[in-house]
């Protein structure tokens, strides 16, 4: 199981404070609109989310059909194919993508420590 491009999307309560604060850890803006309180940063092959007010916590992040520039990939595994073998292994879902659905989709799982994960397609 393929997941594709992983990053942590980080809950902010102030998005340019948070921006202001990962520049100067290096990171620049790759994507998103802080008028809509997200941005994605990199530094390197690093990627971060901030988003401020969407998620209740900070969440690990996996774009399935993207690489780590955010380029659509030729060849993926589906979410809904990720999804199938998920429940197959018996992994409870907390949001699930449209089995009948086609390109972007999401589903959310949660790891024994309360970790949740976010697997979000784009493509």
């Amino acid at each position: 199981m393929e997941l594709g491009a992983f990053s942590i999307s980080l809950n902010v309560k102030d998005i340019q404070v948070s921006k202001e604060f990962y520049e100067k850890l290096g990171f620049h803006v790759f994507g998103g609109d802080s008028t809509q309180n997200w941005l994605i940063m990199k530094n390197g092959t690093t990627i971060i989310g901030l988003f401020q007010a969407m998620f209740d916590s900070n969440l690990m992040t996996f774009n399935p059909g993207w690489d780590s520039e955010a380029r659509n990939l030729e060849n993926f595994d589906d979410i809904r194919e990720i999804q199938k073998d998920l429940k197959r292994k018996g992994l409870e879902l907390q949001m699930e993508a449209d089995v009948d659905g086609e390109g972007p989709a999401s589903l959310m799982i949660t790891d024994p420590d309360g970790n949740q994960i976010l697997l979000d397609q784009h493509v």
